[in-house]
């Protein structure tokens, strides 16, 4: 089940659980769009993968069982390990890479 993080692990940023502008990797690292785009180059600091928007689960039930309120969303906040420097020298050095070639 993908979990969904309640904030960017950068900038700290709210991301609700229908936030359009939640972004993941392949791990579930969690960042909003701004920090993808301006900060990190679309390169995950913590695995040095690329990000796509994160899933919206549904809010009412569709499906028996299947909605935010049977899966809701995390509340603990993660943030990353590393330094803005060690970041933004992860990125530079990553960024001309296309994720898929990384």
């Amino acid at each position: 089940m993908l979990q969904l993080r309640p904030n960017c692990e950068l900038c700290d940023a709210d991301l609700a659980p229908g936030s359009e502008h939640a972004r993941i990797c392949s791990y579930e690292c969690t960042f909003c769009a701004d920090c993808v785009d301006n900060v990190l180059d679309n390169v995950c600091p913590n695995c040095g993968g690329g990000f796509v928007a994160r899933p919206i689960r549904p809010s009412s039930v569709r499906r028996e069982g299947v909605s935010l309120a049977h899966q809701p969303s995390s509340d603990e906040r993660v943030h990353t390990k590393y330094s803005r420097e060690e970041i933004v020298a992860f990125a530079a050095a990553a960024r001309t890479i296309a994720p898929q070639n990384r």
